[in-house]
């Protein structure tokens, strides 16, 4: 199933704190009447829905610096067998799931973050649906027709290829805090 997206709000994630930026039920809101509209058509949706993106990031160890303004700090969590890392890159990795590391351990490139305050090292990134794919690799709340584990997603915009490099993903993750049309 290929899902059009109609319309979209692009809102690229970059740090914890923008979330609670995000003007929620404005988008809420936005989002419903575009989507009751494009229900009532005589065809429905026909495959189309108005989505918010967010953007679906790898944290990577080297970006987290003091003169970046990040906490730099470095730390070890439970998992890490010792190894420190940028306080600020573990809190971005337990938000995102993963996170590249600078120097591997064992060959594995990643951190992945298990709950609670534990990590562990790992080969690649992974979702529910396998390994992620950079450019490629979505998230969407389960539940949602249209925007199904396996549904490949598309635009024309040029604003979105600019934004984020593609203007077509396959869902294959559910993405533990999405909201309602969202798109990660």
């Amino acid at each position: 199933m290929i899902a059009k997206i109609a319309g979209l709000s692009i809102l690229a994630a970059t740090c914890s704190q923008l979330r609670a930026d995000i003007p929620w039920p404005e988008v809420v809101q936005r989002l419903a009447y575009e989507n009751e509209k494009l229900a009532r058509r005589p065809q429905g949706h026909n495959g189309e829905y108005f989505v918010v993106c967010t953007l679906y990031y790898t944290p990577v160890e080297s970006g987290f610096a003091f003169e970046r303004g990040f906490d730099a700090t470095p730390v070890t969590r439970a998992g890490l067998h010792g190894r420190k890392y940028p306080r600020d890159f573990l809190r971005s990795v337990k938000k995102e799931g993963f996170g590249r590391i600078v120097t591997p351990v064992d060959g594995r490139h990643y951190i992945s973050y298990n709950g609670g305050d534990s990590f562990a090292f790992a080969s690649r990134p992974t979702g529910g649906g396998g390994v992620l794919v950079a450019r490629y690799s979505a998230a969407a709340k389960l539940g949602q027709s249209g925007l199904r584990h396996g549904a490949i997603v598309e635009t024309e915009s040029p604003i979105v290829q600019k934004v984020f490099g593609s203007t077509r993903w396959k869902i294959i993750d559910t993405g533990g805090g999405l909201r309602r049309w969202q798109m990660d």
